[in-house]
């Protein structure tokens, strides 16, 4: 069962034998997103890291985009706003998946990123109406 009241952290999957943990750990050895990705490599682990903290960046960009121009079809901009949406709730899934890989380093990349999305994206450090 992956779920045990016992004092393992961690459970081997029985079909895939792959190792899941239940509570955050340090490693590179790790599963997030894609079967066997990414793997035993730490360059695949450092690029696992990047394509993580690109993705939660992206989350913030997608979350303070405003392409809709005022007089503009009022039902076609619905639909845009909405595919916006789409787009960024399906990026803030892929995060939330990868960091319940467990990982330390997963989790702090997504932190990361998310934080330095805010900053560039939303702040008023980088916002030209500054009465927000």
């Amino acid at each position: 069962m992956a779920w045990t009241n016992s004092n393992e952290t961690t459970h081997i999957h029985p079909r895939t034998h792959h190792l899941f943990h239940l509570s955050f750990y340090w490693g590179r050895n790790t599963l997030f997103l894609f079967p066997n990705w990414p793997g035993n490599s730490r360059g695949m682990y450092g690029l696992g890291l990047i394509f993580v903290f690109v993705l939660a960046i992206l989350v913030e960009f997608f979350s303070n985009l405003k392409l809709v121009k005022p007089g503009s079809n009022r039902a076609a901009a619905v639909f845009f706003q909405a595919g916006v949406q789409a787009v960024r709730a399906g990026f803030a899934y892929m995060v939330m998946l990868a960091v319940m890989s467990y990982n330390g380093g997963v989790f702090l990349a997504a932190i990361l990123g998310h934080a330095v999305g805010y900053v560039v994206f939303r702040s008023p450090i980088f916002n030209k109406d500054m009465d927000r």
